[in-house]
């Protein structure tokens, strides 16, 4: 039984596909085309090998090395070279199935072959599933910063299997927990976040680590869920020039300058956007945006998911690097920064001024 979530991004539909099993290599070229390339790393090469056909003679997916540390140019240029080498062309398609960093770079490789290849991804992270691989967003990183160089490149179709969280480690079960928190945060419906409360309960209660849950059909519904949500505002703002896609950056602009300050690769994604979420909701309680009673329980939600908020954070202990790093966030509008804080519903994207400038200054300076 497959579900069915069709967005549209400027141009282009990107179509969210939830299955129970991993598709194949047939049934992807039906919908999209002919010459293709797997990638991914040595994680999910097992499932890659998996997407065989029948039909299709064996192929040999392009292997990346994994890790944050290997997010960048060199990774890019390898998937294109592999390509050219296997004879794609413009009508070619590159196939990324993994975590955020195989998503990403796999679209952003597809977004600049021969001006833009077909696109396929298959997540198989929570954090991909949320949020990497949804809305076209591609990157690597660069000097030093998350995600400095990249574009816009919605894959045509994402196909989200719940089943291939089976295995996945705890922390990165954390990281995509995170972003399902933000997501709940951004909905209008105040129940979101009541049920993620019930999913937190819910593992109490069974005595199960997190990985173990991905069975559960209130995870299955909080998955569509987020996707309901973020494609939503993708579609409302496809490239991030009004507001409304600028609110999927709750947490993010704290958490971006806290992964550089920490040193990419040494806190998950997640780690560092449910601390930057705590400082969201300071500054929001701060500005009069965030209710103190919705702020409490935001971080109340992430305390009990075991998600370090102090100030300074551990992994980063220096405010004048994390000032440094938070001073170069590419969401910056007209020179100045924004942010993005929890409302009464949803939330609220706020400009710099005075009172925020006072905020960063008493928090780090």
């Amino acid at each position: 039984m497959s579900e069915s979530y069709p967005f549209r991004f400027g141009g282009v539909v990107s179509t969210v596909i939830f299955r129970g099993e991993l598709p194949r290599i047939g049934e992807i070229l039906q919908r999209e085309g002919q010459d293709f390339i797997v990638i991914c790393d040595e994680h999910t090469e097992f499932l890659a090998r998996r997407l065989a056909s029948p039909s299709f003679e064996p192929f040999s997916p392009l292997v990346l090395p994994s890790g944050e540390e290997n997010k960048n140019w060199e990774a890019v240029e390898r998937i294109l070279r592999e390509a050219a080498r296997r004879g794609l062309g413009r009508d070619g398609l590159f196939i990324g199935i993994g975590g955020g960093i195989i998503t990403d770079l796999s679209a952003f490789a597809a977004s600049i072959y021969m001006r833009g290849a077909g696109l396929v991804l298959i997540p198989t992270t929570l954090l991909a599933m949320v949020d990497a691989a949804i809305g076209g967003k591609t990157g690597f990183d660069l000097g030093g910063l998350k995600n400095f160089a990249g574009s816009f490149y919605p894959a045509s179709a994402v196909f989200i299997v719940p089943e291939t969280l089976e295995g996945l480690p705890e922390r990165e079960w954390k990281s995509g927990m995170a972003e399902l928190i933000k997501t709940a945060v951004l909905d209008w419906d105040p129940s979101a976040l009541d049920k993620l409360e019930e999913l937190d309960k819910l593992e109490e209660i069974e005595g199960q680590s997190g990985p173990a849950l991905f069975k559960s059909s209130r995870l299955k519904e909080a998955l569509a869920g987020a996707v309901r949500i973020k494609g939503a505002l993708v579609e409302a703002d496809p490239k991030e020039t009004g507001t409304k896609r600028a609110l999927l950056n709750l947490g993010h602009s704290f958490g971006h300058a806290l992964e550089s300050a920490a040193g990419l690769g040494k806190l998950t994604h997640g780690e560092a956007v449910a601390w930057g979420m705590a400082r969201s909701c300071e500054l929001g309680l701060e500005l009069g945006f965030t209710p103190a009673e919705r702020a409490r329980k935001i971080t109340g939600l992430l305390e009990r998911g075991g998600y370090e908020i102090r100030v300074p954070h551990p992994a980063a202990p220096d405010k004048e690097r994390f000032m440094e790093a938070l001073s170069g966030d590419k969401k910056k509008r007209g020179g100045l920064l924004r942010f993005v804080v929890p409302g009464k519903k949803g939330a609220e994207l706020v400009e710099y001024d005075s009172r925020v400038q006072s905020y960063l200054e008493v928090t780090f300076g």
